[in-house]
């Protein structure tokens, strides 16, 4: 564990977290897209995705995971790892966009039905645009270190 971890024993919640802000260019996009083998066309041809109502391409779901994950994990430190994530889809960034994340912790608890105990935190996180459009609400639960 290094120093930068937070430590579940001293966390009170509910406390916002710092918020993370990402521009999103079009090479992202891509190669996001790539990266993760995703090949529908709405992330790398911006006519298809015009042609679908859209201004242009748009990240991919498992690039707003990443972005959601690393809301949660950047606050806690890196001995922090997210063990629950569920999220919804209500809008989109687009290549062009500001991606902006915005959290809260607002729960902890100590799973006891495994040994070792887990301590745990609940997150909600918020994915929205520079217009202040949600694009994707996110609950993530964090596993974090505890010192004894």
């Amino acid at each position: 564990m290094t120093t930068s971890d937070l430590d579940w024993n001293t966390l009170s919640v509910p406390v916002d977290l710092p918020e993370v802000v990402d521009e999103i260019s079009y090479q992202r996009v891509v190669e996001n897209s790539g990266a993760t083998w995703d090949y529908f066309p709405g992330h790398f041809d911006p006519v298809y995705a015009q042609s679908q109502g859209n201004p242009t391409i748009y990240v991919n779901t498992m690039h707003l995971a990443g972005f959601a994950d690393r809301v949660a994990t950047d606050w806690a430190g890196p001995g922090a790892r997210v063990v629950r994530r569920s999220m919804r889809l209500v809008g989109s960034i687009y290549a062009g966009d500001t991606m902006i994340g915005r959290g809260r912790a607002v729960a902890k608890r100590c799973d006891t039905t495994v040994d070792p105990p887990r301590y745990l935190v609940d997150i909600q996180i918020e994915v929205a645009n520079q217009h202040g459009a949600l694009c994707c609400p996110v609950e993530i639960t964090l596993q974090m270190p505890r010192i004894p």
